[in-house]
């Protein structure tokens, strides 16, 4: 019987543009750039593709990429399709603006059990613009099964998945039954780029597009469990403050008393 993997992927600002070219939207509470700025893939759900390609080539398995959120850039996402992915599908609706990580849990749970049958779903270990890490351990949640976090190697068998994951002092290996949700950190190595061939490939593809009606999931669903009451640019104080003294020991028990003072130690 054929395998399966998901992979999960966001679209999102581009870490790499100047702060300079973004502004804050403070009606809608969100972070935005020109329109001549594209998005692109979360980089650590790159690193999730880059593991399911290696299964895929160590396997046969087939590897499906799903997406959830609003105004996609089909050229960013079809990016998944020229690195090598069989499979592009879109959940889109306007519903989805301004969820949050629990409504995109839940969204991305439904969409995969739509799928059908799945041996596992890889996620990246968090997202680059707001860096929360609670998709992938929510739709475990809601998918009811095993989730392992910090991934830097992912093994397929035939019943179970192992996992060698990041921990602080080092790292550990873990095995678990599929299916099962596993996290991956950029520590796996860097994702591949699309050849040529695989550009051409995608650019005779389409993705399937699903809104919440195909899902059988309605606003009320996923209607935010957090509410963001601003986002703002920290004030910068850029007072400069002088510590003298005749001696370094003084100088070093006046710098203390300062930080004392100001309850900063």
């Amino acid at each position: 019987m054929e395998r399966n993997i998901i992979v999960t992927a966001k679209q999102v600002i581009d870490p790499e543009t100047p702060a300079s070219a973004m502004h804050i939207n403070p009606q809608r509470k969100t972070m935005e750039t020109p329109p001549n700025v594209p998005p692109v893939i979360n980089g650590y759900d790159e690193n999730a593709i880059e593991a399911a390609l290696l299964i895929k080539e160590a396997t046969g398995c087939t590897v499906s990429v799903i997406s959830a959120g609003t105004n996609f850039a089909m050229d960013v996402m079809k990016k998944t399709l020229a690195m090598g992915c069989d499979e592009l599908i879109l959940v889109e609706d306007e519903l989805l603006e301004g969820i949050d990580a629990c409504g995109t849990a839940q969204i991305l749970a439904a969409a995969i059990q739509k799928i059908g049958t799945y041996d596992l779903v890889l996620c990246g270990r968090q997202a680059s613009d707001f860096d929360q890490a609670q998709v992938p351990v929510g739709i475990a949640e809601f998918l009811g099964v095993p989730c392992v976090t910090l991934a830097r190697r992912v093994e397929l068998n035939d019943k179970s998945v192992v996992v060698d994951r990041l921990i602080p002092d080092g790292h550990d290996t873990l095995m678990v039954p599929t299916p099962a949700v596993v996290s991956v950190s950029n520590e796996l190595g860097q994702p591949r780029y699309p050849t040529l061939r695989g550009i051409m490939s995608a650019s005779k593809k389409q993705p399937q597009v699903w809104r919440l009606a195909d899902l059988e999931v309605s606003s009320a669903d996923i209607n935010p469990k957090i509410e963001t009451l601003e986002i703002f640019v920290p004030a910068q104080n850029r007072e400069c403050e002088f510590i003298d003294a005749e001696t370094e020991e003084e100088m070093g028990r006046n710098l203390a008393l300062r930080l004392r003072e100001e309850k900063l130690i």
